[in-house]
């Protein structure tokens, strides 16, 4: 039996890593059962469960999603880490209104997540820049993130100039045009599949700082 197929039976038997909707407490709070859901998924063995969309929109109304990696998250809000000068920030300063989605198919799981962006500190970045392996932080500062390459090897040319400029120091500098963005939610909904497709959707809406709870209907 596939992995697939064994996570199916157990989420059809009620025995799965997922808890049911339907079995929530009527005090459930959006970020503890976030937080279950992403652990269940690191348990079930998916490669980069912490990966979701982020969805941007220009000021002239083109909407743009992407991949990135989820990096922090707390009642706060949502952090992932890019260029300052990609698209997607442009779009994200341009409009601060931002979606993000989880999906886990494997495990029949969903959330989805509205709000507004705003930047993390200069400090918060270069702490997690400096976490990052070597190799990963002169890729930062070798990537001109969604411009044109001037020609086919301009990306390992930089990589190789930044490597020799930064060969002799014990810790590269963060780069100006590098750091965070934190979604703070005001919508955050959460879906699992079920049988013929009568599946469970529980809403979460900010309003006057407190969490209304709700459910839609598949």
């Amino acid at each position: 039996m596939t992995l697939f197929e064994k996570l199916r039976c157990l989420l059809t038997f009620g025995q799965g890593i997922a808890l049911p909707i339907s079995e929530l407490s009527a005090d459930a709070k959006p970020l503890p059962l976030f937080e279950q859901w992403l652990n269940d998924a690191k348990k079930s063995g998916i490669l980069l469960p912490e990966s979701m969309s982020v969805s941007s929109c220009s000021k002239e109304g083109q909407p743009s999603s992407r991949m990135v990696l989820l990096k922090e998250f707390d009642e706060e809000g949502f952090v992932f880490y890019t260029n300052y000068a990609s698209r997607k920030s442009h779009e994200l300063e341009e409009n601060s209104k931002v979606a993000l989605l989880f999906h886990w198919n494997v495990l029949q799981l969903q959330i989805r997540i509205e709000g507004t962006v705003s930047k993390v500190s200069s400090e918060q970045s270069a702490n997690y820049f400096h976490s990052r392996d070597r190799g990963s932080q002169i890729g930062a500062w070798a990537s001109k993130q969604s411009q044109k390459l001037t020609h086919d090897n301009e990306l390992k040319e930089r990589d190789v100039h930044f490597k020799n400029k930064f060969a002799d120091s014990s810790e590269i500098p963060l780069p100006k045009f590098w750091g965070g963005w934190q979604i703070k939610p005001h919508y955050i909904e959460f879906w699992q599949g079920r049988a013929s497709r009568l599946h469970d959707r529980i809403c979460f809406e900010k309003e006057d700082g407190q969490w209304q709870k709700f459910k839609l209907h598949p």
